[in-house]
Formats: C-alpha cells, sequence, structure tokens
C-alpha cells in the first residue's frame, strides 16, 4: 500500500511514518497544503491520512479539491476539534473516517483497515486466485497451502499486480506506486523484484507477462 500523509507535527507525522514503514507499506509526507494537493494530483495513493490545521490552510480544501476530481482514494482527517458539527462537516465533504487527537496507534492503524476493506468492498479480506490465496491485511501469500515469504516489496508489488489483474503497469507506474516520492529508485529494481516474483509464482498458474516498450501484467494460464 500507498500512504499520503499530511502533517504538520513532525514528532506525531514521524511516528505515524515509522510505523506505517514497519508495516512494510511506503508513505510520502508532507506538512504543506499546495504540496499535499500537487502529491495527490499527480500521485496514486491507497489511502490519505489528512490534518485539517495546516500552516499554509485548511486541510478541508484539500478533501473538497480532491473529492471534485472525482477521486475516491480513502482519506481518514487527523483532527483535533471535537465538536460534533466539525466532525459532521469533515464527513460531509468526503471524508471517510475521522480520529480525534491525542490517538492511540492503534485505533489509527484498524481505522486505516477498515476504510481499505470498504474501499475494495471486501467482508473477508482473503483473494484467492487459481491455486494462489493472498491475505493483503497479514501481508501472507500461499502457494498450494504453503505459506511463501516475500520480501516487503516484492509483496506489495504482487498485491498492486494481483488487484489489477490484466492490467499493464509500466516500469514508472511501479516505481510511483512502490517507493517514496524522495527515494533514489532506477527502472532496474522493477526489474529485480518482478524476477524474484517470477521464481515464487513459477508452480501456479499466475505468470508475470512482459509487454515490450509497456510493462508488466499479471495471467492466469
Amino acid at each position: 500500500m500507498k500512504y499520503l500523509l499530511v502533517e504538520d507535527n513532525h514528532e506525531l507525522a514521524n511516528a505515524i511514518c515509522s510505523r506505517i514503514k514497519l508495516d512494510g507499506h511506503v508513505i510520502d509526507h508532507t506538512d504543506k497544503l499546495e504540496d499535499a494537493i500537487a502529491f495527490s494530483d499527480t500521485g496514486e495513493y491507497d489511502l490519505i491520512l489528512l490534518d485539517i490545521m495546516l500552516p499554509d490552510g485548511d486541510g478541508r480544501s484539500f478533501l473538497k479539491h480532491h473529492r471534485d476530481l472525482k477521486k475516491d482514494t480513502p482519506i481518514i482527517v487527523l483532527t483535533a476539534r471535537s465538536q460534533v458539527s466539525d466532525r459532521i462537516s469533515i464527513l460531509d465533504l468526503g471524508a471517510d473516517d475521522y480520529v480525534t487527537k491525542p490517538f492511540d496507534h492503534a485505533e489509527l492503524d484498524a481505522r486505516c483497515r477498515a476504510v481499505l476493506r470498504r474501499k475494495s468492498g471486501a467482508t473477508q479480506p482473503i483473494i484467492k486466485f487459481g491455486d494462489v490465496t493472498f491475505s493483503p491485511l497479514a501481508g501472507q501469500l500461499s502457494i498450494n497451502g504453503k505459506i511463501v515469504n516475500l520480501r516487503n516489496r516484492e509483496l506489495r508489488l504482487f498485491e498492486l499486480l494481483l488487484n489489477a489483474r490484466g492490467q499493464i503497469f509500466s516500469k514508472q507506474k511501479l516505481v510511483d506506486r512502490l517507493f517514496a516520492f524522495d527515494e533514489d529508485v532506477s527502472d532496474n529494481a522493477i526489474e529485480v523484484y518482478v524476477g524474484r516474483l517470477r521464481k515464487h509464482l513459477e508452480s501456479t498458474s499466475l505468470k508475470i507477462s512482459t509487454h515490450r516498450g509497456l510493462g508488466y501484467r499479471l495471467d492466469n494460464d
């Protein structure tokens, strides 16, 4: 998963980023409204964590802008405002959920999982495809009932391809989804991860096909 965190409290932001990275996810962080809009307009995220009170504006304007563009990325608002009317206005603008500061990080984790399940429409967070079983929340891949140990980015690459079966992903698109904005990554890194993943899938009906000049696609033989 790739997250965008918009939060100007750097101590809190560092704690959130560290926790999300430990779970194997990728996260971009900014403390400015202007940068948040630029990130979301040019990149793709699975989940956005949005503070309301920002140095250069109100986070609700980001929320409105994002929804006006018909983007359905789940957004959880991080707010210090406890008034019911404030929370209602946030939800009416298109937020999927909110967490009132101060909050326990375990609660934030649970709310992230909940909105991601709702986004995917999954009541049972298990994906079965051929002889492969994948649990996104547990980060666990099984082949013919045997658990396969994948590195974090191999796991996220598989999840990305599996959730968009039949769609071709260019190398640059995969770089954008698997790495943070400030990471220096070459296209060759994608080739390495694809190669490793192919080896794991050799005995299955799933194959990662190469489309010259276009990218990669997950197919089922």
